[in-house]
């Protein structure tokens, strides 16, 4: 299958597959906001002998076929360490008294 790929300008790591080139009308509006700006990324042939670094490869055929898309975000590892506890206050926050 032929597949168009965008990354979002908004979020960091975040593509968009596409069964159609530009297919953007298909997507739900709270999907397009979420992402903001896309940029065109590549074109791929995409079948299921074909692996990918990130995505399950069945799994995206599926949205594909079924939808007309599919959404990859950046994998758990880069949301647990956004969510560090260390990260969750300014260093202004703590004062010595």
């Amino acid at each position: 299958m032929q597949c168009f790929v965008y990354a979002s300008l908004r979020k960091v790591d975040s593509y968009l597959w596409l069964a159609q080139r530009d297919a953007f009308d298909q997507l739900p509006e709270s999907l397009l906001l979420l992402l903001g700006d896309l940029r065109f990324v590549m074109e791929v042939q995409l079948d299921e002998q074909r692996k990918l670094p990130v995505e399950d490869t069945e799994q995206v055929l599926v949205h594909l076929r079924e939808q007309g898309w599919h959404l990859q975000l950046p994998p758990q590892e880069t949301l647990v360490a956004a969510n560090h506890p260390d990260y969750t206050h300014s260093p202004r926050d703590r004062r010595d008294d």
